[in-house]
């Protein structure tokens, strides 16, 4: 970044050595000395085309250390929103961060995220980084989703042919292993007034491990600032000076939207990596809001879910190319302040009427909410049913334990009139369209798993467990021995080390995904119905269900 007091210099100069009135008005007009860019910025949308349940926390402006809820998303208020600061800003562009797909509502999953890149292509979305999610349906399926088509088993399930996303994703860091190139384009260069501006779009380098491994195949995903560092020499060769990064990584903070209070976080390791040269970081991934100062570098990240547009005001020295000033600000979407986009409203429209007969589908009626909420232990009640929704599932095939992950629990189940649940609850709780495999592992392997839990870096959280499987665990012992021994047992019998069990897990899990590849050693696989239909069964079944309490999993210290 260049000397902003070397601009406001350079202004003064002007104003002093200003031409009189005749002759400034038969002199040609000079160009300023500064070019004004105004970049807007979201990530982690998710498919979130209607408002999400929620809205955003803030500090409450009445003041103290409380906070407060605000209704907040929604595409028809986002897109309304862009429109606007677009029209205010003649040098602008629209960018992401990623994961604007993957872990969808029913509303965008159910026709495989078509309708996300739909809107956001009438939003008029310029660029977006890659995020982990996605590559949730893998390379081919991501490739559709930028070029067009339908989709390759279920056809044209919108009702029309998908012409793919008017915006261009990039992937500097991601590279096919048997070409060497990258997937898509590393970088994008937008001429604002003449003057260059490079943007740099890449996901996390640890993407391969958060995904399923088979959609990771044939894929290196490389370091983050070592990418970024390479490409910068490369740029500054061709004459771009000004450098802003799209980077599915972020950090955690405890402030409000435009605050950078306690922030932690792998973003924090990264930016001080980067070459001097990057002015700007949007990042994502961690479903924070925060606008910081890292290393002399703006970094933000705008929520999730569309809660959030990130307003980035730059100003570029005519002379010098360079960003001489920067700042931004988090402007939350709220639904009491703007009004609908007629043409999302009606994009939502279609799609809500081939989505209605299915997504209202009542499943069963719950006493009180299910939630995601763990204990000390890591358990959920939402997890408990859901591992017993999987285990009554995979019983036909002589399931006897079913273990599911906790990253793969996207809401808590809400009881609407009458204590109802619908399908697109129960869809919204499990978005990814994982079918479920019961396979045989070893008491020695089951014991195998549950240390993994604790490998760093390779899970979202403690397992949940089906009913009548148990175990205690220590975090004061050593590394894979956090299990405490003897203390698995199935139906109150001990869990024998050569004894064979059947398992029920996702396909996720099974084919190793979250780092636990003891399940690709999994025999005797035999594929079952979709993760969503057996929940769906076993709240009918169990109808009216009560959240269980949670009392599978011991910690101790």
């Amino acid at each position: 970044m260049g000397d902003f007091r070397g601009y406001q210099r350079a202004v003064s100069f002007l104003l002093a050595f200003s031409l009189p009135a005749s002759a400034a008005a038969a002199a040609p007009r000079k160009p300023s000395p500064i070019v004004d860019v105004t970049v807007l910025a979201i990530n982690d949308l998710h498919g979130n085309l209607t408002p999400p349940s929620g809205g955003i926390s803030i500090p409450d402006p009445t003041g103290g250390d409380k906070k407060v809820v605000v209704a907040a998303g929604g595409v028809e208020y986002m897109a309304t929103l862009i429109h606007r600061l677009r029209a205010k800003h003649r040098n602008s562009i629209f960018v992401a961060a990623g994961d604007l797909v993957g872990a969808s509502p029913l509303l965008s999953g159910l026709f495989h995220d078509e309708p996300t890149v739909e809107s956001l292509s009438l939003m008029g979305l310029d660029l977006s980084a890659v995020g982990n999610h996605e590559f949730d349906d893998g390379r081919t399926e991501l490739l559709r989703l930028q070029n067009g088509g339908c989709h390759p088993k279920e056809g044209c399930t919108g009702g029309h042919s998908f012409a793919g996303a008017r915006f261009h994703y990039l992937a500097a860091n991601v590279v096919d292993t048997g070409t060497g190139k990258t997937i898509f384009p590393s970088y994008y260069v937008r001429w604002f007034d003449g003057l260059p501006v490079a943007f740099i779009g890449l996901t996390l380098q640890g993407t391969g491990s958060i995904i399923t491994p088979s959609a990771a195949s044939g894929l290196e995903f490389r370091d983050e600032a070592e990418t970024v560092n390479a490409l910068i020499a490369k740029l500054k060769a061709q004459g771009v000076q000004a450098f802003v990064v799209l980077i599915h990584e972020g950090g955690m903070t405890t402030g409000g939207p435009n605050d950078c209070k306690d922030l932690t976080g792998p973003i924090t390791q990264i930016v001080p990596k980067l070459d001097k040269a990057v002015d700007v970081v949007v990042s994502g991934h961690t479903h924070q809001a925060y606008n910081c100062v890292i290393d002399g570098r703006l970094v933000t990240s705008a929520h999730r879910y569309g809660t959030v547009v990130t307003q980035i005001d730059l100003k570029l020295d005519r002379r010098t190319h360079d960003v001489v000033f920067a700042r931004a600000d988090n402007r939350i979407v709220r639904d009491d302040t703007y009004e609908k986009d007629p043409a999302q409203t009606r994009l939502i429209a279609a799609y809500d009427a081939l989505v209605a007969p299915v997504a209202g589908r009542v499943a069963g009626k719950i006493t009180a909410p299910i939630t995601r909420d763990e204990n000390d232990a890591g358990e959920s009640a939402l997890g408990e049913v859901i591992a017993d929704a999987q285990l009554a599932a995979g019983r036909a095939s002589g399931g006897q334990i079913a273990f599911m992950n906790s990253g793969g629990i996207r809401t808590d189940l809400k009881p609407a009139g009458e204590g109802n649940v619908t399908y697109a609850d129960l869809f919204d709780a499990q978005p990814f369209g994982n079918t479920l495999v019961t396979l045989t592992l070893t008491g020695a392997q089951i014991k195998a798993l549950l240390e993994m839990q604790w490998v760093a870096g390779k899970t979202s959280g403690v397992l949940q467990v089906s009913r009548g499987f148990s175990y205690a665990w220590d975090k004061a012992r050593p590394g894979g021995e956090h299990v405490v021994p003897d203390s698995l047992r199935l139906d109150g019998k001990p869990i024998e080390p050569g004894t064979d069990y059947r398992v029920v897990v996702s396909n996720f899990l099974a084919d190793g995904g979250e780092g636990l590849t003891v399940l690709r050693e999994g025999r005797d696989r035999v594929a079952g119905i979709s993760a969503v239909d057996a929940l769906e069964d076993y709240v009918r079944a169990s109808s009216p269900l009560s959240p269980p309490l949670p009392d599978r999993i011991t910690r101790l210290n």
